[in-house]
């Protein structure tokens, strides 16, 4: 069982000074969360535990969309109309997945997860 990373805090909620046994290990810290916007293509690769990586995106103007019959087009991406995830990332126009972008082709929703997969991948929404 993973311990608290809560429990490293060098402060209490009550402002009173906390002296840790240890200080945070690799796999503990935390990273600035990826926010793809619609935009000319700008991926960042990264390392990640156990000597991968990860390209994540972090503009895009392209989307795979797959349509009924079993095709996949890349489309061109006009804007996001709508993110459930935030409506601090509706305004802003970040592409997360479940979100909901217009295209030539009609509405799509995002299936894939650009700021872990680096692609953006779609269906049509009916």
């Amino acid at each position: 069982m993973r311990k608290s990373v809560e429990n490293l805090a060098t402060s209490k909620t009550t402002g009173g000074r906390r002296h840790p046994l240890r200080i945070r290990r690799k796999y503990e810290t935390d990273r600035f969360p990826n926010e793809p916007v619609n935009d000319a293509q700008i991926t960042v690769t990264r390392k990640v535990r156990g000597k991968n990586t990860k390209t994540a995106l972090k503009a895009i103007d392209f989307v795979n969309l797959a349509t009924g019959d079993s095709k996949v087009k890349k489309i061109k991406i006009l804007k996001v109309l709508d993110n459930s995830t935030n409506n601090d990332y509706k305004r802003r126009g970040i592409i997360t997945k479940g979100a909901i972008l217009e295209t030539k082709e009609g509405k799509c929703r995002v299936v894939s997860r650009p700021g872990q997969s680096g692609t953006v991948n779609a269906v049509l929404v009916k």
